[in-house]
């Protein structure tokens, strides 16, 4: 078995995170809690077994002008690999259309989620780029641990012919860009803080009910945010720095839509009680989108009807 270096005695959580967890009545307790999972810088076995069977991962990136951008990237299943626990080689081609590509540079910081909706598992890495190159990267963690699987829709996917068509860059949504955001049941979001001098990113998953994340007529998005492990790595950075990068997927079309944008944290607001469930708000001002036509060569699956988006879209025209 791997041995894991031994967790460090400091407490892991940045100013941002210890506030959020004060609101709730829980830092004592994610004290101790992060100590044991957020201070381990490699990879258990199981983490580089999971890695390697996925078929896409997602990303987070900065780029130069501190923009952070969430990003979806698709390979065979094994073209992840961690050779060593503090080691993890990525075969992904630059892909210029993609408005991470910018940020994805050596030395960077970088944050990782591996996600299997059909196992519901999610493990997520933070960390630095090394050895980049035209064919891929490495990425040698700072911070490796597992999320619960609340919240996240229970899909498969399957391979599917990529045929990307021209980037669309704008500066508000479009009537398709709104109908993708509100039928969403899923998104990413990626985001950062700097720390003596060394940039931390993150990248996270947010799930809920089909709507759960609403659009106002000037194109700001209203999300709520749900009882959970009480990390708060997300909410915890946008308290500190209010950027973020989201991430949609059209699931029928393969097609992205990155945003990048900056928000507001609400901790006490009467908005709140008008989203069950939610405990809390938070506000996405978006300032820069790129929607990619046909990025993706995966299509997914809804386990609960088992006919592909793709499938259920075409026979009901």
């Amino acid at each position: 078995m791997t041995t894991i270096s031994e967790p460090s005695l400091l407490c892991p959580w940045h100013a941002g995170e210890r506030a959020l967890q004060r609101s709730v009545g829980a830092l004592e307790r994610m004290v101790s809690i992060g100590r044991t999972q957020l201070s381990r810088n490699a990879m258990p076995d199981q983490h580089r077994r999971f890695y390697a069977q996925l078929p896409f991962v997602v990303l987070g990136s900065v780029d130069r002008s501190g923009d952070p951008w969430a990003t979806l990237r698709v390979g065979e299943p094994g073209f992840m690999q961690a050779p060593e626990p503090r080691r993890l080689v990525l075969r992904l081609p630059c892909e210029p259309a993609d408005p991470a590509q910018e940020g994805l540079q050596e030395g960077e910081g970088i944050g990782l989620l591996g996600i299997e909706l059909h196992t519901r598992r999610r493990n997520r890495l933070n960390g630095t780029i090394r050895d980049m190159s035209a064919t891929g990267f490495a990425i040698e963690p700072n911070q490796c641990y597992g999320n619960c699987p609340r919240y996240i829709h229970r899909r498969t996917c399957e391979p599917w012919p990529r045929s990307p068509g021209t980037p669309i860059h704008s500066t508000t949504l479009s009537p398709q860009d709104h109908s993708l955001i509100v039928d969403a049941d899923t998104f990413y979001v990626a985001s950062y803080v700097e720390s003596e001098g060394t940039r931390q990113v993150d990248v996270s998953h947010r799930g809920g009910e089909p709507g759960f994340v609403q659009v106002d007529p000037c194109g700001r998005l209203t999300i709520p945010d749900f009882n959970g492990n009480a990390f708060f790595n997300t909410l915890g950075n946008l308290l500190i720095n209010p950027r973020a990068g989201l991430l949609f997927v059209d699931r029928a079309q393969g097609d992205l839509l990155q945003m990048s944008g900056r928000t507001e944290v609400l901790l006490d607001d009467p908005q709140i009680a008008g989203f069950v469930g939610a405990e809390r708000l938070w506000r996405f001002y978006p300032e820069r989108l790129v929607r990619r036509p046909g990025a993706l060569s995966l299509r997914w699956i809804d386990e609960a009807d088992g006919l592909s988006p793709h499938v259920q879209r075409t026979a009901n025209r």
